[in-house]
């Protein structure tokens, strides 16, 4: 499982966590790494998950990070894998 680290909370009070963008790429864009490269994983992670409510991350304690608005892990981790089975159905037709 991904680590996800619980920041502050927002200005109106709701809990946040944050996860690695790395959590959003599954093992097909891995094996396509020379085409994507860091930056396209990056990109491609934010993609994933801005359709799920996450949001890029602007903080030097924690680069590479999406934020979410969660009160438990265990939704972070829901939206993971619901974020890498829709990738997958693409992929997979």
């Amino acid at each position: 499982m991904n680590t996800i680290t619980r920041i502050k909370n927002d200005v109106n009070g709701n809990p946040r966590r944050v996860i690695h963008f790395l959590a959003f790429i599954t093992p097909a864009d891995r094996k396509s790494a020379p085409a994507y490269g860091l930056g396209g994983w990056y990109e491609l992670a934010l993609i994933r998950a801005r359709k799920l409510g996450g949001k890029k991350f602007h903080n030097r304690q924690y680069g590479g990070g999406i934020v979410f608005q969660a009160y438990s892990d265990d939704e972070v981790h829901a939206l993971v894998a619901r974020a890498l089975a829709e990738a997958d159905k693409i992929a997979n037709g």
